[in-house]
């Protein structure tokens, strides 16, 4: 019986293994063929049959049909401002990934919405109330205030405040997400491609921490999130130091000043021939991980950007060791609540719970099955 080839357009092919961020090698390697053969495919040398297609197809995270289509189809915009820059560049296409969470990020909110409204919440006097032309001493002080938050702790881990802050922001009305995959290590986020993102709105605004990245940056990155609910501006992040949009300027501005005050380091900072000599007094002092450190560091032209960036690079390293190594971590049920935001997991169980919201929505919002939620609940004391 002779070989059915699928006649797909090569150009397609090109694009969709570009849009899914895969190379050759890895997509090769999954369809379980040649990195040559992908490159014969795209050029327009050879066709796949019809069943590598649909692998294809589905590795790349596309309908079969657009293997067909005379050009690749016209992608709609993000949905909210694209903040991200590469060598002062926009960073351009967003991965599938990216998308897909954002939507499920949105889906979320527009659920919360309308049970505020029923019930009665009002809209966040904080959120929105500064703008980028205000002062980053302005926000970080509302920002103390309404968390109820000194200068820095005194005592404790950075672990510990990641862990106060993200309470703090759930108690004022801020739904904080944080996720590493869309429930698959195949379909992990990228780092490099953002570290976070923001829906704005005055009654329930969403923070989503990327937590693929490594948990020392995500303390900056959640500060830096929480800063545009008060400036009052959508969007996504990379947090980088050399970024040249306003609102990114500010509100890296903000998270360096929230967690480590300029006065205070200057006076605890000295002038060793190693600059990194300064790390462990200060990271003791003011209770931040020591990636917080060299940003604040970086920020104040105590180090150089390239500097910076070869510490960061170490930090990642070690990350990335331990996190090869494995370990056991908590049960699946016990970190669930928080990647979802736990005011947003103890609203939507509560209705279910009640009949108000049905089991089958609820655990498509939740990202778990029906039949599980009730485990969350228990978890979360409901």
């Amino acid at each position: 019986m002779a070989t059915a080839y699928a006649n797909v357009n090569h150009d397609i092919l090109n694009w969709a293994r570009q849009r899914a961020q895969l190379s050759a090698a890895v997509l090769a390697k999954k369809l379980q063929v040649t990195e040559a053969k992908i490159r014969d495919w795209e050029s327009g040398d050879l066709s796949p049959t019809f069943n590598q297609a649909k692998k294809f197809a589905k590795q790349t995270r596309i309908p079969f049909g657009y293997l067909f289509l005379a050009a690749p189809p016209r992608e709609q915009s993000l949905p909210l401002p694209d903040l991200r820059t590469v060598d002062n560049e926009h960073r351009g296409q967003a991965s599938a990934e990216l998308r897909d969470i954002i939507n499920i990020a949105q889906q979320r909110q527009e659920w919360f919405l309308e049970y505020a409204k029923d019930n009665g919440f009002d809209e966040l006097p904080f959120a929105g109330k500064y703008t980028i032309q205000s002062s980053v001493e302005e926000i970080v002080g509302d920002m103390r205030s309404v968390l109820g938050l000194p200068a820095h702790p005194s005592r404790g881990s950075w672990q510990d405040y990641f862990r106060d802050l993200v309470n703090g922001l759930e108690a004022v009305g801020i739904l904080v997400m944080r996720q590493s995959n869309l429930g698959h290590h195949t379909r992990t986020f990228s780092v490099s491609e953002f570290r976070g993102f923001v829906l704005f709105d005055t009654t329930a605004p969403v923070i989503f921490i990327n937590q693929a990245d490594a948990p020392s940056a995500r303390l900056f990155t959640l500060i830096h999130e929480a800063s545009h609910i008060w400036i009052g501006e959508s969007g996504i992040s990379d947090a980088s130091p050399a970024t040249q949009y306003k609102q990114e300027v500010l509100c890296n501005a903000v998270a360096a000043e929230f967690l480590v005050p300029q006065e205070e380091f200057e006076e605890y900072w000295v002038e060793h021939e190693d600059w990194q000599q300064n790390i462990p007094t200060l990271k003791s002092h003011f209770h931040v991980s020591r990636w917080v450190i060299a940003r604040r560091a970086q920020s104040l032209g105590k180090i150089s950007l390239n500097q910076y960036r070869r510490y960061i690079a170490v930090l990642k390293a070690e990350y990335q060791q331990r996190e090869t190594g494995g370990s056991d971590g908590p049960s699946y049920y016990r970190y669930k609540p928080g990647q979802i935001s736990k005011r947003f997991a103890r609203s939507i169980i509560s209705e279910a719970m009640s009949g108000r919201v049905l089991y089958r929505d609820a655990g498509r919002l939740l990202g778990v099955k029906p039949g599980n939620i009730t485990k969350l609940a228990k978890e979360l004391g409901l």
